[in-house]
This record gives structure tokens, C-alpha cells and sequence, in this order.
């Protein structure tokens, strides 16, 4: 039976332990370029036992940022950054992840401590968003929105293909599709966003075309032996929106198109949520589950799995295959060890680089000497 620090192989890529760290925008980069800041950041939770590492979403065009801070790897000069965080993220045990994707109509924001709100087009650190329809998001996202051409949205798709041409050569093992959060990908399939009335709209088959479509382009550069996931948006908890019964459809037809695992969130097409779960414990798995079994395909899910107990029974009951940690990740750059002394595994500073690991084995100190209380099986 696997438990949260069994390995886990997908292709030819084997994770130390069940835990990854979630992509977060931190508003840190210039020019799209990652620098020190996100060394740190990066190698440090892979340091921390962390099998699976991801940086923020990485754009695939200028537009595709949620801000002028935020990262990207639409040109050969943003490569370099990427590699030394690959090659930091390696050393320490972990494998490099990357998150492609493009914020779409919910770009062209402010740093959210300075007030999150968009940036209208004609500011110096604003630009004109665009989407599948002229349908402007609402909420703090007032600004107009631009339709996409047939055109536009192929370009898209090159797009694309060329950030993961250059992923690969930064040195990425595993490359994640970012289709949720009410960004491009995301509002593409929704109704909610999406009114077009060509071959990208409509149906639900049509509005799963972009999704194919960026899908293929990848695959055609992204060699097999590599992971090539996505994370979709899977409820937009609103009547008009994406029903979770579509979601399992679109698994179901993309993983014909080389998917090889879904990372399950949410739609957030819109602020105007029915019920939204968010205070319950991992209440996405229940969902991963059912598309685990009915679509045979491995699954991970995010989403208030922060407790040690609940993130290893989900794993322990074979609910999901991977579990995504944002905020724990970014409180305990240690979580995974943290985790380990909780749940009692025999050897917990295993997890750490042989360097760090040798002397808290050695030279253990008195028992408060490492600064965390007693694992709670020994209290």
C-alpha cells in the first residue's frame, strides 16, 4: 500500500515521496526572467523533501502574466534563470516541474499588496487582455475584453510549444498545462466565458478544442519519457458555468491526446460562486477519485490538504496519486520532514540533503534541540 512518502514513477520520471509543491505567483521577476530570489525559493523546498517542485505559472507570452512582475519563457533569454533553479531543484533531491500557461482575461494586475485590481490597457505596466469572447470578467477585472482570432488562437498554440521547447532546455522533467483558475484555458471551456459561436464555441466539445489543440502542439515537442499533465479547471460552482460531470468528459478525451495525469482544481470563471467548498479538508479529492476510476488515469488535487494525516490517508486509501501544497509549502519550507516526524516515519531527516541529514542524525542534541515539539505520536 503506498503512503505519502512512497516513490511514485509516471513515464520515466520517478518523485522521492507523494508531496509537490504547488505553483504560486510571487510578483518577483523582471523582464520574465527569475532570478536569486526564486533560486531560494525553489531550492529550498526541494531541500526541504519536497518530491515534486514547481515555480510560479510561467507565461507563454507577454500578455499571459497576471503582471508585469510575474515570469515567463517566451523568449531564449528567460532560459538561463530557469535552468540554475532546475539544476539547484535536482542537487537537492527533487524534480523540476513547470507550469505553462497564459492568465488570460484575468491579466494586467497590480501586485495584490498594492491593491489587486487590473491595470487598465494604456497604463506603461498595463495591456489589452484578451479572451475567447469580448466578455469582461467582472469584479476587480473591469476593462474590456478582446475577442480572439481563429488566427490568434493558433499563435496560441505555437506558443505554447515553443515555451516547452524551451522547458526542455532548461532542464524540466515534468510539464504541467495551467487550464483552471479562470485563466485562458480555463475560460475557454466555460460557458460562463466563453460565447463564441465558431469551432471554439458552443459545444462542449468545441469549447475543449483550444484545450486539444495547445495539448497536441505540446506533445509534438515534449518527449514521451517526460510527464505532460494539466491542471483543469473542474467546477465553476455556478449553474451557467462547468459542472464537474463535464470535467470528467474532458479527462476522458484528453488523456486521447497524451495526457498523462489531471491535476483537478477549480473553474473561477467568475466571483459569483454557489456554495463554494472552501473551508472544508481536501474537498477535492472525493472528486479526483471518481475521475481516477472512471477515467484510469493517475490524479492529483490541491486544495486544504495541509494536514500530515489527511495528505497520507488520501494517498494510503489510493484516492488520488499526488497531493499539491501552495500555502503549507510557503508557511514550512520543511513541511515534508515536519510531516514525516507526525506521521512517524522511521527516519524522517532522510528527506534532507546527506550533508544536513548527517548532522541532525550524529549530533541530535537534547530533545527540543532541533525547534519543533515532540512528533505527535510520542506525546
Amino acid at each position: 500500500m503506498p503512503d505519502l512518502f512512497s516513490p511514485y514513477t509516471l513515464k520515466g520520471v520517478t518523485l522521492r515521496n507523494r508531496i509537490a509543491m504547488s505553483p504560486m505567483t510571487m510578483y518577483r521577476s523582471v523582464d520574465g526572467r527569475m532570478g536569486d530570489y526564486h533560486l531560494m525559493l525553489l531550492g529550498s523546498r526541494a531541500a526541504g523533501g519536497f518530491g515534486l517542485v514547481f515555480p510560479e505559472q510561467i507565461a507563454i507570452t507577454p500578455d499571459g502574466r497576471t503582471g508585469t512582475c510575474c515570469a515567463g519563457l517566451w523568449d531564449d533569454a528567460q532560459v538561463e534563470g530557469l535552468a540554475r533553479i532546475c539544476a539547484l531543484v535536482k542537487e537537492m533531491g527533487a524534480v523540476p516541474a513547470i507550469q505553462l500557461g497564459h492568465t488570460g482575461r484575468k491579466g494586467s494586475e497590480q501586485k495584490p499588496w498594492e491593491g489587486k485590481r487590473q491595470i487598465a490597457p494604456d497604463h506603461p505596466d498595463g495591456w489589452q487582455v484578451r479572451g475567447p469572447s469580448a466578455l469582461p470578467y467582472g469584479g476587480r477585472y473591469t476593462y474590456p475584453v478582446q475577442e480572439l482570432s481563429i488566427p490568434e488562437i493558433h499563435a496560441l498554440h505555437r506558443a505554447y510549444a515553443d515555451a516547452a521547447r524551451r522547458a526542455l532546455a532548461a532542464g524540466f522533467e515534468w510539464l504541467e498545462m495551467h487550464f483552471a483558475h479562470g485563466y485562458l484555458g480555463a475560460s475557454f471551456f466555460s460557458p460562463l466565458a466563453n460565447q463564441r459561436t465558431d469551432a471554439y464555441g458552443g459545444s462542449l466539445e468545441n469549447r475543449l478544442r483550444f484545450h486539444r489543440e495547445a495539448m497536441d502542439a505540446v506533445r509534438a515537442v515534449w518527449p514521451e519519457r517526460l510527464p505532460l499533465t494539466m491542471r483543469l479547471g473542474s467546477d465553476d460552482f455556478h449553474p451557467d458555468g462547468v459542472q464537474f460531470d463535464d470535467a470528467v468528459w474532458a479527462v476522458g478525451e484528453l488523456k486521447r491526446h497524451g495526457l498523462d495525469l489531471a491535476d483537478l482544481s477549480l473553474g473561477m470563471n467568475t466571483d459569483d460562486l454557489r456554495e463554494p467548498p472552501f473551508s472544508q479538508a481536501a474537498f477535492m479529492v472525493e472528486r479526483g477519485s471518481r475521475v481516477r476510476r472512471e477515467c484510469g488515469i493517475p490524479v492529483a488535487v490541491s486544495w486544504n490538504l495541509g494536514t500530515p494525516a489527511i495528505a497520507d490517508r488520501v494517498i494510503r486509501e489510493e484516492l488520488v496519486d499526488l497531493v499539491f501544497l501552495g500555502r503549507p509549502a510557503l508557511a514550512n519550507p520543511h513541511w515534508p520532514v515536519w510531516a514525516a516526524r507526525e506521521l512517524a516515519q522511521d527516519d524522517p531527516f532522510s528527506l534532507l540533503p546527506q550533508d544536513w541529514s548527517w548532522w541532525l542524525h550524529n549530533r541530535p542534541g537534547s530533545e527540543n534541540s532541533h525547534g519543533w515539539p515532540a512528533p505527535a505520536a510520542s506525546r
